[in-house]
């Protein structure tokens, strides 16, 4: 700090404080260098969630930032309410400790959803920390209010003999109740015990005038309304960013006060190591290196992959050879020098735990399926070389920066290896990565709408007049809506509304779980960040964000679900069930081949409903116009299926160019090789590399430096590489004029272009499940069927499919369902029991269990005696009955219905008997009965108008019928379109949107 100031804030809450603060981190940046504050400090309450981002603004602002903690504590076993108190940290110990007593408040301090930590935690943690005493709030401050000087002596000593002269007594005038009874005995109070005063204004927002979206903010968190009589109002509208000025008039009787803030500032030193990587240790076998033991495993690895992948005695198996040994030592050197042989290694490790513990993993995501040394050590299943994928896409030896391996696991197994990684690298190491939810656009007008006490459907109205669509802002709805410009500018409701909305729009609102992310931490993680966690120790996360705790050097990585895993991971089962009984070898998925004609077929005729990535309408459409009959095709599909190849033309070209329809030109004769693949269309990242190689002598890592550049449009960094493209071109006796030209494609082309490594891998992907579903469409089906079964419309479609594929969907089976879908054989899938509606997890389980131990069950008396009635009561057993499940326990299902009730008394008579030691009705209950003493009601059945509309009850749909059947022949007059094909016949450009894949 240059210039000496006057008044430093030391209490301040930011959005990040998730239930009082609205002020955001760069505004107050521009604020504080306004106002010639050299210094700020953070006391978010209850965590560091915003540390990282603060640090970074205020030291690219010139400001020195102070990291604390506005914190609840408790002492001991008292059962007064928590009081505040903010704990600064001066140093690198202090920090520890700071994150180590925040962590500890959620982890073991939780009451009702409030951190606190106990007070006796801070006394054996305080260290390097700096306190404030909290104020009105704090143990000292309510002690004084309440006339208990004794007590507010014996807090203070206590606190003083822990933390010496880093105690102080806090100040501040913000026009709340009781505040100046509260100075003068503070005051005195110090005085009398020589301790040092500080003055805070408790800073919740930038500006007086936000006082009312703050008070909203509260509302929102605390779901009451602005209005509300019974509402506590804890906050005034001067709990602002005052300036140096206002805080030296506000405490011109008391400047010491504010010479402290000052001194306080001083002794805060703490600095945050950003931009480092920490990573973990990786255990070696004995005698080796890091380094030596990487290298060792790869090259065994690829001496496995090789044993498969070529043939020993080919005449060019040399040179095959060698084109991979030395790939794999281009690597090597690049993953040693650059320091991450322990990285490769932990990644290497999981995903075979994983795979020696039958949890399927993907064969690759992103741009990491180009590394040969992770196709050895098995970490993807994608040959780099045979699909031309580079390595300099993933890890660039001329840009320092770490590698991201994302997986992909299977869904039912990821928490599995999650839990094996916890266990080898220790639980206090290990932890999943936080999200902030933030208040959105049609969100935060339902939430500013309910808290003025709007009517709801009022609110609803307004709110839907925001575009649907991903990213949208109230200022860009302003724009593209007409009736919510309309309603803003003629409806003062609505304005003030949108006004108090527009305030809060994009607010940190609360905290969540990331859906992948992992971090390993060298030590404890709580030397790095502190932790947050739901009340009970459940779902332990990072208190810093994916980009944060990067920044502060921990290692991410990235666990991700993917339902398909699991979907092919089930299909396969089904289909090798069915191989044994025929005595064939297993299928394993990885060893298609991936030239099979009939699968090409499938795909030409757009048969790819439940096809990874290629079942939405618009692929369905490209597909039709592209006809895909190689891997390679299926690659350039994931890729063209995007708004920009789309709307640019590329796709046409692509398409015309594929069928002859346009000529192919590669430019040069040198990128035949390189555009050959895409018939001369550049579609891949990977291609602008490699034509930067080829043509104008780029190293690849250099390449990838042009490639990131044409990404950003950046005009200066342009400028340096066209003239660095063409230099290197001349200097290859490329023509000038066909440089540029080459040069402007890439650079038009660039924003289009995909990574060649994710499309590859997520194509395998498809492929495989558009083999399943030529080879075994039952097994691919049910599988497909058991993914979405809490999903009613898609299972319709999927059913619908399934009858176009010659595969009959049975109904639900008592006796033969199991709780997923199932194949009973190679045309049929038999209804899962847990797609049924209004029968839990629960009761299934245990009627699958006792059918499983005890055999069939006879009828309906026998599923009666043998079921437990406090989990298949009544209900269920309506439910089992309407869908067609029991239909194999009596005549029909009206004559079970009718008969359910005798048979549910006998059954609860015979659980009263058994409790007793007495035989049951039906006679003793470890023996079998075909109860011919009791009758079955028999009636007529339900006609099929009634049938199906149980079916659509319990199952969510028809299944063995349709009301519009007995219409079918005379509808056939008129089209033959059915009703779901409907939207495949909307031109793409009408349609809502481009689908998904």
């Amino acid at each position: 700090m240059t210039a000496q100031p006057s008044f430093i804030h030391l209490r301040v809450h930011t959005e990040y404080s998730l239930v009082d603060g609205v002020v955001r981190v760069k505004p107050l940046m521009k604020a504080l260098a306004e106002d010639n504050m050299p210094a700020i400090a953070l006391t978010d309450q209850s965590n560091l969630f915003a540390m990282v981002k603060f640090t970074r603004a205020a030291l690219g602002s010139g400001i020195k930032p102070l990291i604390g903690v506005d914190a609840w504590v408790r002492r001991g076993d008292d059962q007064e309410a928590p009081f505040q108190m903010v704990l600064l940290a001066q140093n690198q110990k202090g920090y520890l400790n700071l994150s180590e007593l925040i962590s500890k408040s959620y982890l073991e301090g939780q009451h009702r959803g409030i951190p606190i930590i106990q007070a006796e935690w801070i006394e054996q943690n305080c260290e390097g920390i700096l306190a404030l005493s909290g104020g009105r709030n704090g143990d000292i401050g309510r002690a004084l209010l309440a006339g208990q000087t004794s007590l507010a002596k014996e807090r203070l000593q206590q606190w003083q003999s822990c933390f010496n002269d880093r105690f102080y007594i806090e100040l501040q005038r913000t026009g709340r109740e009781n505040e100046e009874v509260y100075i003068t005995d503070a005051v005195e109070l110090a005085i009398k015990h020589n301790i040092p005063v500080v003055a805070t204004n408790d800073v919740r927002f930038l500006k007086s005038e936000e006082f009312e979206a703050h008070e909203a903010r509260v509302c929102i968190h605390d779901g009451r309304t602005l209005d509300d009589p019974r509402r506590t109002k804890n906050y005034s509208e001067q709990q602002y960013l005052r300036s140096s000025e206002e805080m030296q008039a506000l405490f011109a009787d008391i400047p010491e006060a504010l010479a402290n803030t000052v001194e306080i500032a001083k002794r805060c030193n703490l600095e945050i190591r950003l931009g480092e990587s920490f990573l973990p240790q990786f255990p070696i076998p004995e005698g080796e290196t890091e380094e030596s033991y990487f290298c060792r495993v790869s090259k065994e690895g690829l001496e496995l992959r090789l044993d498969v992948l070529l043939n020993k005695e080919a005449e060019d198996y040399a040179t095959q050879r060698k084109e991979y040994d030395d790939r794999l030592q281009i690597e090597l050197d690049v993953i040693n020098t650059m320091g991450f042989p322990g990285y490769f290694l932990i990644v290497a490790d999981f995903i075979q735990w994983s795979k020696d513990n039958d949890i399927p993993v993907g064969p690759g995501r992103g741009s990491g399926a180009g590394s040969l040394v992770a196709y050895a050590l098995k970490i993807t299943d994608l040959d780099p070389l045979e699909f031309d994928l580079l390595f300099e896409r993933f890890l660039n030896p001329e840009r320092v920066s770490l590698p991201d391996f994302d997986i992909d696991f299977c869904m039912e197994g990821r928490d599995r290896v999650i839990d094996y990684v916890a266990r080898k690298y220790g639980r206090d190491s290990v932890s999943q990565i936080i999200t902030y939810g933030t208040m959105a656009a049609k969100a935060v007008v339902r939430d500013v709408g309910r808290v003025m006490g709007q009517p709801y459907g009022f609110v609803d109205r307004l709110a839907k007049m925001v575009p649907f669509e991903l990213g949208m802002t109230l200022p860009k709805a302003l724009e593209e809506s007409e009736d919510l410009k309309n309603a803003y500018e003629t409806d003062e409701e609505v304005a003030a509304i949108l006004d108090m909305a527009l305030s809060l729009e994009g607010v940190a609102r609360n905290a969540g779980k990331h859906a992948g992310g992992v971090v390993i931490s060298p030590t404890v993680l709580t030397d790095f960040c502190p932790l947050y966690c739901e009340e009970g120790g459940q779902s332990i996360v990072t208190q810093f964000d994916k980009d944060d705790v990067e920044a502060v050097g921990l290692v991410k990585f990235d666990f991700l679900g993917l339902r398909t895993l699991t979907i092919i991971d089930w299909a396969v089962k089904h289909v090798n069930r069915r191989r044994s009984k025929t005595d064939e070898e297993p299928l394993v998925i990885e060893h298609l081949p991936l030239d099979d004609k009939a699968t090409f077929k499938l795909l030409q005729a757009a048969n790819t409903t439940a096809v990874f990535q290629l079942e939405s309408r618009g692929m369905k459409d490209l597909i039709t116009r592209l006809r895909p009959d190689s891997f390679e095709d299926i690659v350039a599909l994931v890729a063209l299926f995007r708004p920009g190849p789309l709307q640019s033309g590329m796709v046409d070209d692509f398409i015309n160019r594929k069928h002859g329809r346009a000529e192919v030109d590669y430019f040069h004769p040198d990128l035949e090789f390189v555009l050959t693949p895409t018939y001369g269309v550049i579609l891949y990242q990977e291609q602008v590399m490699q034509i930067a190689q080829v043509l104008a002598n780029y190293t690849l890592g250099g390449a990838d430096m042009l490639r990131r550049a044409m990404g950003k449009k950046k005009a200066e960094v342009m400028a340096e590489q066209r003239e660095l493209f063409m230099k290197g071109a001349v200097a290859r006796d490329v023509d000038a004029d066909l440089a540029t030209r080459i040069f402007d494609l890439m650079e038009k082309f660039a924003g289009y272009g995909f990574n060649k490594s994710h499309s590859a891998a997520y194509a395998l992907l498809s492929y495989q499940t558009a083999w399943l579903k030529t080879h075994y469409p039952a097994e691919f089906m049910a599988a497909v069927l058991s993914a979405d079964m809490d999903n009613t419309d898609k299972v319709v479609g999927l059913i619908e499919d399934c009858h176009e594929q010659g595969v009959k969907v049975l109904p639900p089976d008592i006796n033969q369902s199991i709780f997923q879908f199932s194949v009973p054989d190679e045309k049929s899938v038999l209804y899962g029991l847990g797609a049924l509606k209004g029968v839990g997890e629960a009761a299934l389980d245990g009627i699958i269990e006792e059918r499983n131990n005890k055999g069939e069950f006879v009828d309906l008396y026998d599923f009666c005696r043998r079921s437990d009635t406090r989990k298949v009561n009544r209900r269920v057993m309506e439910a089992l009955i309407k869908s067609g499940a029991m239909d194999s326990l009596g005549p029909n299902r009206a004559s079970l219905i009718a008969s359910l009730s005798n048979a549910v008394q006998l059954a609860e008579q015979n659980q009263k008997n058994a409790s007793v030691g007495q035989d049951d009705m039906f006679g003793s209950s470890d023996e079998p009965d075909t109860h011919a003493n009791v009758h079955i009601i028999e009636v007529d059945d339900w006609d099929d108008e009634t049938r199906l509309i149980n079916e659509k009850e319990t199952l969510g749909l028809y299944l063995t019928g349709h009301p519009i059947t007995r219409y079918e022949q005379e509808l056939r007059r008129f089209t033959e379109c059915r009703f779901s094909k409907v939207p495949e016949l909307v031109p793409e450009s009408e349609r809502g949107g481009q689908g998904g894949g």
